[in-house]
C-alpha cells in the first residue's frame, strides 16, 4: 500500500516550511552560521520531539529558526523539503512561512522571500513541484506587528497567494486579527487561518465570518457544533487536517480516536497534511498511510482525500486540471 501511496498524485495544503527544519538541518545550518545549539547532536535533538500540547511544541519550533540566517538558508531549507515532497507524490505545495520568527531575529525580510523564490523556481522546473506562498501572521503576537509586516512585505505582495494566521490559538481569537485581514482583502489576496486546532468551534466561526477565510486550516474542534457542522458542509469550506500532528501535540491519545472519519461521513471538505513533518512523523505518505492504518482507508479513500486537496489547493486552474486528470488516470 505504501508503494501506492507513494505514486499517488498529492497536493500538500498546509506545511510550514520552518517545520520542515530536520534535526541533521538543523546542526548543519548551525556549524555554517556558527550558531550553538542546546544539544549534543542531532540524536539528541531528536529525542528531544515529544510534545505535551502545542505550547511545548512552539518552543523547540521557534529555537530551531535561530540557525535560519541567510538567504542561502531559506533556499536550502525549502528545497530539502521539496526534494523529499517529490518522493513522497507532492506535484503541489501551499507553502506557509512566518516572517515575524524571522524578521524579530534581525533577519532581512528579502533574504527570506528571495530564498523561498528561488526555491520554488527550482523546485518546478527540477522537480516538477509546483507551489503558492503563504505568509502567515502570528497570532500569540500584537496585530499592530502583524500589520507592520504586512506593510513591509508589500514588494514581494505580488508572490503571495494568501495571507494565513498560526501559532498559539488559545487566547488569541481571529477577531483580534481584523484590520490586517482587512488589508489582504482590499489587494485582493486570499485569506486562511488555523482554527480550530486547540481552540474551540468559536474559532472556526470567527475565523469564518472575522477573517473571511476561504480555508480553515485544521478545523477539527468544529465537530463539537452540530450548527457549524452544517454550514462547514453546505459552504464546502475546505479543512486542512493533520493527523500526525493532531497525534503528536496529544490532540488525540491514539489516531484511532480522531474524528476525520467522521468529519468525512458529515461530507464535510477535508484534506490531509503534514504540517511541520520534522516534528510530526514524517511527510505526506507517513500521514495517509497512518490513516489508512488507524481507519481501514481503501485506495477510493485515498483518492478522494488526495482529490479534495488539489482541486483546493492555490494553483493555475491548467495546473489543476492536469494533476486532476493524472490523479483520475493513477491506478
Amino acid at each position: 500500500m505504501n508503494d501506492w501511496l507513494t505514486g499517488l498524485p498529492k497536493a500538500e495544503l498546509h506545511l510550514h516550511i520552518e517545520g520542515t527544519l530536520t534535526p541533521h538541518q538543523q546542526f548543519a545550518l548551525a556549524t555554517r552560521n556558527g550558531v550553538t545549539l542546546p544539544y549534543d547532536d542531532a540524536e539528541a535533538l531528536q529525542a528531544a520531539y515529544e510534545f505535551d500540547d502545542l505550547s511545548s511544541f512552539l518552543a523547540l519550533y521557534y529555537q530551531g529558526m535561530n540557525v535560519l540566517l541567510t538567504r542561502a538558508d531559506f533556499y536550502d531549507l525549502a528545497m530539502a523539503y521539496f526534494e523529499r515532497a517529490a518522493a513522497d507524490g507532492v506535484r503541489h505545495v501551499d507553502l506557509s512561512f512566518d516572517p515575524q520568527a524571522h524578521v524579530s531575529r534581525g533577519v532581512a525580510l528579502a533574504d527570506v522571500f528571495e530564498g523561498l523564490r528561488q526555491a520554488r523556481q527550482d523546485a518546478a522546473a527540477r522537480l516538477d513541484v509546483s507551489s503558492a506562498l503563504i505568509m502567515s501572521f502570528m497570532r500569540d503576537r500584537d496585530a499592530d506587528d502583524a500589520m507592520t509586516t504586512f506593510k513591509a512585505a508589500a514588494p514581494w505582495h505580488h508572490h503571495l497567494s494568501a495571507i494565513g494566521l498560526d501559532s498559539a490559538e488559545v487566547g488569541n481569537p481571529p477577531e483580534k486579527f481584523t484590520a490586517v485581514f482587512e488589508r489582504a482583502r482590499a489587494i485582493g489576496l486570499p485569506r486562511v487561518a488555523h482554527a480550530g486546532e486547540e481552540g474551540g468551534p468559536e474559532y472556526v466561526r470567527g475565523a469564518l465570518d472575522a477573517l473571511d477565510v476561504c480555508r480553515i486550516d485544521h478545523g477539527v474542534r468544529a465537530m463539537e457544533d452540530d450548527t457549524l457542522i452544517e454550514r462547514l458542509r453546505t459552504t464546502q469550506t475546505p479543512l486542512t487536517v493533520c493527523p500526525l500532528s493532531n497525534l503528536y501535540l496529544k490532540g488525540v491519545a491514539d489516531l484511532a480516536d480522531h474524528n476525520l472519519p467522521l468529519m468525512l461521513e458529515a461530507g464535510l471538505n477535508v484534506n490531509i497534511n503534514s504540517d511541520d513533518p520534522a516534528y510530526f512523523g514524517g511527510g505526506m505518505v507517513n500521514n495517509f498511510a497512518a490513516c489508512v492504518a488507524a481507519f481501514d482507508w481503501d485506495r477510493e479513500t485515498c483518492r478522494t482525500v488526495a482529490a479534495n486537496g488539489i482541486r483546493d489547493a492555490f494553483m493555475p486552474e491548467s495546473r489543476r486540471a492536469a494533476l486532476l486528470l493524472e490523479l483520475a488516470r493513477y491506478e
